[in-house]
């Protein structure tokens, strides 16, 4: 007797459901994907006005090898699909005072410019990248391919073996600090735990894998842009007869018996489904489920927002580069602001991204793409009204222009912006959260809510929100992890 074909409903085309999606459809299952919004994605996204386009998420990927995996997994070859470029620099730095450096991925062009910076300090970056190499070794023995829930093998005692006990269990600030001198490279190092959408004063020191992993890695760009990730993948789903849907949210996940059976739509359909994934914020699962809400939902518990403004500029910007990074004067206090207050800094650190200083085919011609972004907290309280986001963007500028910005207001040719109600809205996120739970203190970092559900079989959480959490490469590994929770308990 044939085998039947095994049903699987992907709620969310997020990143991270697509991937899953893209892992089960390769290996023969019927994969439907539902997606609340009109277009697969999720904050992987694209806005395109006078012909200037733009990603309205990520701007930047690492660990290009789980990229390289996940289209293996499908028999397919990335380079075949997308160009990778390596960012040679990762970000120009201006403070308050008017200090500025750029930050190259040249080893010997960064020794020289960290020398001048903090003579004292080359010695710290040393052993600053040793510590995150540690950091990042144990990592991918353990917490980046296994669920949370899974007991220690062989590979991850010996991996366990090695742990880098000094300065790597700590506070993440106290960590900085004890390698660097220079408060500018201090500054410039706290500035990573906002990758994951928390604060360096709160995070375990762990979290020093992310600049590592940047720096001795590779920051990357999609020639084309990061939405081209999610063209290539639709494209390959489409090839593989995926069913996606855009514009169908799921107002119910079905289960009897202690066992998924499907999901019902907002038009009422009832789609069954052998395993269901829910790819969107673990803090709104249980709603669908007629739980009682989360913890996740408090304030308390919520990552990072962002406020961004998409701006298409008429002229070119040949001084500035893709990576741009405006600190404010006074960050422990801007963490406060955010963390404490709630409330968007009267003096933010701006990021702005420029991608088309790299990749002319964002720009109709003269131009160049702007994504400027602060981060913002994630709160109920703030209604992002016209006049709030307007007051927002004036400290935006204030900074940007204190800090020496061109003055740009005269040759702006089309603008947006996307606030904290904007992803909470388009995206069903508690306030705007961009990455979930924030990974303050060790609960935070290291236990996020688990890949599959404690008490309804076939039951999946896929995405940043959950194990083992936010970032790009780290969305696409717990695709990877709940397809290999699927084969081991999901027997045709």
């Amino acid at each position: 007797m044939a085998r039947r074909t095994q049903r699987a409903v992907i709620a969310g085309a997020g990143l991270g459901g697509l991937a899953l999606a893209l892992r089960l459809a390769a290996r023969g299952w019927q994969v439907t994907v539902c997606e609340q919004a009109d277009a697969p994605g999720g904050k992987m996204n694209r806005w395109v006005s006078h012909g200037f386009s733009f990603d309205t998420g990520p701007s930047l990927l690492t660990l290009p090898w789980v990229f390289e995996e996940l289209f293996a997994a499908a028999g397919e070859k990335l380079h075949e699909h997308l160009r990778l470029v390596r960012m040679p620099t990762l970000g120009r730095y201006v403070y308050d005072d008017g200090a500025a450096f750029t930050y190259t991925a040249n080893l010997p062009e960064w020794l020289d410019t960290l020398r001048a910076i903090g003579p004292r300090d080359a010695d710290g970056f040393f052993r600053f990248m040793r510590l995150g190499a540690r950091l990042y070794e144990l990592s991918c023995e353990t917490f980046l391919r296994r669920p949370v829930s899974a007991p220690p093998d062989m590979r991850v005692l010996r991996a366990l073996r090695h742990l880098p006990f000094r300065h790597a269990w700590g506070n993440y600030h106290r960590s900085v600090a004890a390698h660097f001198h220079s408060p500018y490279l201090r500054q410039l190092y706290d500035r990573y735990p906002t990758f994951v959408g928390s604060s360096p004063y709160a995070c375990p020191a762990t979290l020093l894998v992310i600049p590592y992993i940047e720096y001795a890695l590779g920051g990357w760009y999609v020639r084309g842009g990061l939405h081209r990730l999610v063209e290539a993948l639709i494209a390959l789903l489409e090839a593989r007869k995926a069913d996606i849907r855009t514009a169908t949210p799921i107002t119910a996940i079905c289960h009897a018996s202690g066992r998924v059976t499907g999901v019902v739509t907002g038009s009422g359909e009832r789609i069954p489904a052998d395993v269901v994934a829910f790819n969107g914020d673990a803090a709104q699962a249980p709603r669908l489920l007629g739980r009682d809400a989360s913890p996740l939902s408090r304030e308390s518990s919520r990552s990072l927002s962002g406020l961004v403004f998409l701006i298409a500029l008429g002229r070119n910007l040949p001084e500035l580069h893709h990576h741009n990074v405006y600190f404010s004067a006074d960050y422990p206090r801007e963490f406060d602001d955010l963390f404490m207050r709630r409330a968007h800094p009267a003096d933010p650190t701006v990021y702005v991204s420029i991608p088309s200083r790299t990749d002319r085919s964002l720009v109709p011609g003269a131009g160049e793409t702007l994504f400027i972004m602060s981060n913002a907290p994630a709160t109920d309280a703030t209604a992002w009204t016209d006049a709030t986001v307007a007051q927002a963007r004036r400290q935006v500028f204030a900074r940007l222009k204190k800090s020496g910005f061109p003055d740009i207001d005269r040759d702006i040719v089309a603008e947006t912006s996307c606030t904290p109600r904007t992803l909470a809205e388009r995206y069903d996120m508690p306030g705007g959260a961009i990455y979930g739970s924030h990974s303050h203190g060790w609960r935070g970092a290291f236990y996020r809510p688990p890949n599959a559900d404690g008490r309804i079989a076939g039951l999946y959480y896929v995405g940043g929100s959950v194990h083992p959490g936010g970032g790009t490469p780290t969305v696409l590994q717990s695709a990877a992890i709940v397809d290999e929770l699927i084969k081991r308990h999901e027997r045709p």
